[in-house]
């Protein structure tokens, strides 16, 4: 038995059954360097998932390792009880790029809690527990972030102490209004917002959160200004806006270092996590001032804003932003969509291609239609695997391939992936 498959058996005997790897013949991850992991037999993989959005600029980044190792010899735990000079630092470089004016910010250990968290504040500052949320959504795995996710083959239980609307949003390919060009697409969808209000709630809405782009969702990206649109609907109602920037954030989509500047709104509050520690425990909630301060109950937190993490999280950000991640996401998402693009259009059974900057992602139907087909998806996975890329998959059906390279990748690492997916795709039938 080699050591992946030894590992595999120890891996099922000790875990819940729900948790279950990616492939039909796993791998382990034993070490990572810049875009490439290692598996526990020396076989190399280029790595286009970064455990889920999570090692966001690269494997043992120097700069990175580096300030954890100096914050780990000095303190690793303090909890915001205490003061702590890493935490606070980060706080005001994050409020500071957030784009919300007098912002403050409340680090969380995952980006299930953010949201969790975001939704308390949001219900406390509006005396509501209605909310409003997009259809194809995911935003976590705590019993309120579960009610706000819509999909159903990540949903445990419906009950919630939450009373929750879903809302048309941005997966075109499966709405009602998918033959309509952009502009009429908002408006239809707005049209469904304001529709729902006023038929599916008690007009004392909280909040609507959204992500800018649906990631389990496999990736569905809307068009520039939607939720702009959506937001002016929300402005009249004094309905909060809520931007789960959990993959979305720190200039992944290229164009924007937030999700949410596609749009021409400011949210009143956004979510972040996963990619800002560069795969160290770290997440949060920005939002205005008065939002943030209108808890009076006593609370802390034990883990968010441990030193440890925000000092991953400020030499990550450093890294992104001097070394011009965001435009480099803007370049590489460009390179791998025109090189893509043909081979899409060539396959009947990839029904498209979306996605932003270093955020893209391909859906697998059956020719001839919509319908989705996962188990074309499965072997496309394994066959990008067996050729040395490691891919990540989502959507409602478990049939999109989601692709995130690491922010650093290189033009030469790009094209790489490229020729090993385009190789997979020519052979998966």
């Amino acid at each position: 038995m080699g050591q992946n498959a030894d590992l595999l058996a120890r891996y099922r005997a000790v875990l819940p059954s729900f948790v279950a790897p990616l492939h039909a013949d796993p791998i382990s991850i034993d070490r990572g360097e810049g875009s490439y992991v290692w598996d526990l037999e020396s076989n190399r993989y280029l790595d286009w998932f970064g455990g889920v959005l999570t090692t966001m600029i690269g494997h043992s980044i120097p700069e990175v390792v580096e300030a954890v190792q100096d914050q780990a010899a000095k303190v690793m735990h303090t909890s915001t009880l205490y003061l702590s000079e890493p935490m606070i630092a980060f706080a005001e470089e994050i409020a500071a790029v957030s784009g919300i004016p007098d912002a403050r910010v409340f680090f969380t250990a995952s980006g299930t809690e953010a949201n969790d968290t975001a939704i308390m504040f949001a219900n406390a500052y509006r005396g509501s527990n209605e909310i409003l949320a997009m259809r194809n959504s995911y935003h976590g795995r705590s019993y309120s972030a579960q009610a706000i996710t819509a999909q159903r083959s990540w949903s445990v239980a419906s009950m919630s102490g939450l009373n929750v609307t879903f809302i048309q949003g941005g997966y075109r390919l499966r709405s009602p209004f998918r033959d309509l060009d952009d502009d009429d697409y908002t408006q239809a969808c707005v049209a469904d917002l304001v529709q729902m209000i006023d038929m599916a709630t008690a007009g004392n809405v909280s909040a609507m959160i959204a992500e800018p782009i649906q990631g389990v969702g496999g990736f569905a990206t809307p068009p520039d200004g939607f939720f702009g649109a959506m937001g002016k609907e929300l402005s009249n109602r004094e309905i909060l806006f809520i931007s789960d920037e959990v993959q979305t954030g720190w200039g992944r989509t290229g164009e924007h270092f937030w999700g949410y500047q596609a749009h021409g709104i400011i949210p009143d509050m956004l979510t972040f996590a996963k990619g800002v520690g560069n795969g160290i425990t770290l997440a949060g909630v920005v939002g205005r001032a008065d939002i943030m301060n209108s808890i009076d109950a006593l609370s802390f937190s034990t883990f968010g804003g441990n030193p440890l993490s925000t000092a991953a999280g400020r030499a990550t950000l450093k890294y992104v932003l001097e070394h011009d991640l965001q435009g480099n996401a803007l370049k590489m998402g460009n390179r791998m969509r025109e090189r893509l693009t043909p081979v899409v259009n060539d396959t009947e059974w990839i029904a498209e291609l979306r996605g932003r900057g270093l955020m893209q992602a391909l859906e697998m139907v059956h020719p001839g239609g919509i319908e989705p087909d996962k188990d074309i998806t499965a072997r496309l996975l394994d066959a990008a695997k067996d050729r040395g890329l490691l891919l990540g998959k989502g959507g409602l059906y478990s049939n999109v391939i989601r692709m995130a390279p690491m922010l650093a990748i290189t033009d030469t690492e790009m094209d790489e992936g490229v020729d090993a997916l385009i190789d997979a795709i020519r052979a998966t039938s």
